[in-house]
């Protein structure tokens, strides 16, 4: 088997915008990606995203369950005056990684990064995801640019 090839698809996962009721599962998942957040934390974070037209919040659930999320930003980029979606988060829960849902997530990603006009579609990925750096090379993302970062306060 290929690396990062599905094992053991799961149905397909019913795809929405998340909303408070999800604030519990998105507390979860934001969690097990390595950002501790509680439900209220959560369903806070929710109402900023829907109160956001340039930002979305999808949530997959397969089996009744909450199982992963893909949070994005439209931004215009200057460089190349157009319309740029980033990825701000993708995490599938542990028990339901290797069967697909992640590979669902980026197609759902890419399909409400064209529709809302997007040029292309980014992510960055803590230095330390070498598993997620494979992963999104085999989905077709490609090696970018170096990131900087300056903390600014607690954030």
């Amino acid at each position: 088997m290929a690396p990062f090839e599905p094992r053991g698809l799961l149905p397909e996962a019913d795809l929405r915008s998340a909303s408070s009721i999800d604030a519990d599962d998105v507390a979860a998942l934001l969690s097990a990606l390595g950002y501790p957040c509680d439900a209220a934390d959560a369903a806070r974070r929710i109402a900023a995203i829907t109160a956001n037209d340039r930002q979305a919040l999808v949530v997959a659930r397969c089996g009744g369950l909450v199982t992963g999320l893909v949070a994005l930003d439209f931004m215009y980029y200057l460089p190349l005056d157009t319309t740029t979606c980033r990825i701000t988060a993708l995490v599938v829960s542990p028990g339901a990684q290797g069967r697909g849902l992640g590979r669902q997530l980026l197609r759902e990603a890419e399909r409400r990064a064209r529709a809302a006009g997007a040029a292309r579609i980014e992510l960055t990925s803590g230095s330390q995801r070498t598993d997620a750096h494979a992963f999104y090379k085999a989905c077709g993302f490609s090696d970018g640019t170096v990131r900087f970062v300056k903390r600014l306060g607690d954030a």
